[in-house]
């Protein structure tokens, strides 16, 4: 008979005994923190060995079956193989490149939208749609869902694109307007859809975050959402249990192929280091180590708003005095990293968590205590890189290797190299240079990042930029069709609101009516 997970809430609020359909629907635990699995499964290394040998949907199905998804077998192939199918533009999915001896590079933006979060935002839809049909024939649904989503530029895109045209399922996206590249605007106004909606926020993606947030929290607007509207909210940012699930699948299958290829020894660790700034993705990290996957260190690298790694140098969580400084790398512009409250849930218990997030609301910041931090420190360290060190590091290792990455991916590869010791290094590759092509023309034409480009560049159109690139980097800098063709698609989306609940909740219900 096949075991079902439960899921607790972070905060030990929560009551019931909630599946994975339930959570997936449900996203933030009724007790106000997050979903966590009550137990993991434990993988072998021939089990993980003999993903090299199987198709990626495949590698997703088995993951997602020993942790306990409540479908069947079956059904949870079928929606694999629709997840990781012909949207994908390497069939390999999680491409594995050695950059340089010892340093790979995991390139996880082979997705319609040229974004890591195309991992789990093509399959997240999947099984959210499932989850809902199912809950609507047993009646324990009767409103369709309302999507809301905060996002940083990538989330945004890849979120509009798995949930487009959806049944039951309508989806709001809210991003700040000063805050994202000039490509990831283009693709998130430009979506098509008759259940999609875009809006630019006065504020920064920590705006964005909080006013989502305390619209949730909002029974007033809820009650609204049920009666006028008959919709219940839910959430595709990777606070939602379901985004996290497909982060572990592709370490399990990395490790794997890295042993196939000869990158790592079967059974010896390999150390991973991503470019994270809410925590999600480096998370996936850890619970593939926790299944059995030989990960040695998770290395976390931050940009400008580097919370993540002083927290992780001292214990300390502190954004009382904290500027948020925008970047090269956008989508790591965060200073409230939801997800650590998982980390710390399972490092530490709820009590604890319950306590370190309300100081957080209330003093804007806390501190673990020595043992939860002593246990941190075993596996996890953090580097942060400026600015003009990751344009510089996009520059260097295109003219040292030819391979052209993001400024995200350059940041994780400044901090791998500065960590790197005797364990093979994988670097997580989180975007499509194309996606921040502004970004990384400067580099190539090593401008810093507060310096204008010369006249000639800085009135080039996104879409121009990357042209500019593929001149300097021909055989390097090969642009998705979906990017190339942006400049003439029709935008639908234009209109801005101010930061706060008052303007999401206004927007939504005006949307709605």
């Amino acid at each position: 008979m096949k075991t079902v997970t439960t899921y607790l809430d972070t905060r030990g609020l929560g009551h019931g005994n909630h599946t994975f359909t339930d959570v997936v629907v449900t996203g933030i635990a009724p007790g106000g923190g997050l979903f966590v699995p009550e137990s993991l499964p434990h993988l072998t290394l021939p089990e993980i060995l003999a993903f090299s040998a199987m198709p990626y949907w495949r590698r997703a199905a088995a993951v997602f079956t020993r942790c306990g998804v409540d479908l069947p077998s079956d059904r949870i192939d079928l929606l694999m193989r629709q997840a990781y199918g012909a949207q994908w533009s390497d069939e390999r999915i999680a491409v594995i490149e050695e950059v340089v001896a010892g340093m790979h590079v995991l390139e996880l933006w082979h997705g319609p939208t040229s974004a890591f979060k195309d991992m789990a935002l093509q399959c997240m839809p999947q099984f959210f749609s499932e989850a809902i049909s199912r809950k609507q024939e047993r009646e324990e649904l009767s409103d369709d869902i309302l999507i809301l989503v905060a996002t940083s530029g990538d989330t945004g895109k890849a979120a509009l694109d798995g949930f487009a045209d959806r049944p039951h399922t309508r989806i709001v996206v809210f991003y700040p307007v000063n805050g994202v590249s000039d490509i990831q605007r283009l693709q998130m106004v430009t979506q098509q859809g008759d259940n999609v909606a875009v809006f630019g926020v006065r504020g920064n993606f920590d705006d964005c975050q909080s006013a989502v947030k305390e619209a949730f929290a909002d029974e007033e607007f809820r009650f609204w959402l049920h009666t006028h509207a008959g919709v219940r909210l839910s959430s595709a940012n990777s606070i939602n249990w379901g985004r996290l699930m497909p982060q572990i699948v592709y370490y399990v299958s990395a490790y794997a192929d890295m042993v196939a290829s000869g990158g790592v020894v079967a059974g010896e660790p390999m150390d991973v280091c991503v470019p994270t700034g809410n925590f999600g993705n480096i998370l996936g990290a850890y619970y593939a180590r926790e299944m059995g996957v030989p990960i040695g260190r998770l290395i976390c690298a931050s940009n400008e708003n580097n919370v993540l790694a002083d927290f992780i140098a001292t214990g300390v969580y502190d954004i009382s005095d904290r500027d948020f400084v925008t970047t090269p790398s956008p989508s790591m512009d965060i200073l409230i990293s939801s997800n650590l409250e998982r980390l710390l849930y399972h490092l530490a218990g709820p009590e604890a968590v319950r306590g370190w997030m309300g100081e957080l609301a209330q003093n804007k910041r806390f501190q673990i205590d020595r043992e939860t931090f002593k246990t941190m420190r075993e596996f996890m360290v953090g580097d942060y890189v400026s600015n003009d060190e990751s344009l510089a590091t996009v520059k260097r290792v295109f003219d040292e290797t030819g391979y052209l990455m993001d400024p995200h991916t350059a940041v994780a590869w400044e901090v791998a190299e500065r960590t790197h010791d005797h364990n093979p290094m994988l670097v997580v590759s989180t975007a499509h240079w194309a996606k921040f092509g502004a970004d990384v023309l400067r580099a190539l034409y090593a401008v810093p990042y507060a310096a204008p480009l010369p006249a000639e560049l800085d009135e080039l159109s996104g879409v121009d930029v990357l042209a500019k690139v593929q001149e300097i980097a021909p055989t390097a800098a090969l642009v998705p069709r979906a990017l190339a063709e942006l400049d003439s698609a029709k935008v639908r989306f234009a209109s801005t609101v101010d930061s706060g609940r008052d303007g999401i909740v206004a927007v939504v219900e005006d949307w709605l009516s």
